[in-house]
């Protein structure tokens, strides 16, 4: 699955809506509706031995965001089956996320997607998004284990909401290593320095112990007395 660099990658569920149920097959409109992205709910991107990074978006995520012609496909790639510039997709947050609704009886392999996702064969989705703020939350327990918690806040861009055969694969290990490659290197950089000053502080504290224990032999033995006889 090509992938862009600069993207993240987000996988969500999708399915047909009730009143779609219950239309002839041979109706030209076969929508699809799912929640590209969902408000207030963390989710975890990453958990080792070592630390868990958890991600959440925030309600005005979206406030803003380029949606000029999102386009819809299937794992990203290829054939587009709908987009909002020819009104068969519609992208739009409410109160609880970011939600999704397409026709996708435009085109042969549309309805036959429709099918898929009918059946229940196909039942994720993910989105293709890049990000122009955020906040990175960072706590450490007792035992060294790191809790990373990554808000974001807004959304500059909204290229393609897709439904997909791997949804929390492929797509998300790509945003998880871009992601986790920073923040790792980050920490890394960070806890070499605080080493390097508490080896420094370290060093100053028993010089300072040093100097006094040398003082006290110095006063205990009267070495200025000795220094003033010869």
């Amino acid at each position: 699955m090509p992938m862009k660099n600069d993207r993240e990658y987000r996988a969500m569920a999708m399915g047909i809506p009730e009143e779609a149920r219950s239309m002839d097959d041979q109706n030209i409109e076969k929508m699809v509706r799912g929640y590209a992205s969902t408000f207030n709910e963390p989710y975890t991107l990453l958990k080792n031995k070592y630390m868990q990074i958890d991600e959440v978006v925030a309600p005005d995520a979206f406030e803003g965001t380029d949606m000029s012609d999102v386009i819809f496909q299937y794992d990203h790639q290829g054939r587009v089956f709908a987009r909002i510039s020819n009104n068969t997709l519609s992208v739009a947050p409410d109160e609880r996320g970011l939600l999704i609704e397409a026709n996708l009886g435009g085109t042969e392999l549309g309805r036959q997607l429709y099918d898929e996702i009918r059946g229940g064969y196909t039942n994720k989705m993910s989105f293709g998004f890049t990000v122009d703020e955020e906040e990175i939350n960072e706590k450490e327990d007792k035992n060294g284990f790191l809790f990373i918690t990554r808000t974001i806040k807004h959304v500059r861009k909204l290229y393609d909401v897709s439904a997909v055969s791997l949804p929390a694969n492929d797509a998300t290990e790509i945003s998880v290593r871009n992601l986790t490659d920073g923040v790792i290197e980050r920490i890394q950089a960070e806890r070499l320095e605080a080493e390097k000053l508490e080896l420094k502080r370290r060093k100053l504290l028993i010089k300072i112990q040093l100097e006094d224990c040398l003082d006290e032999v110095y006063k205990r033995t009267d070495f200025s007395n000795e220094f003033r006889r010869t």
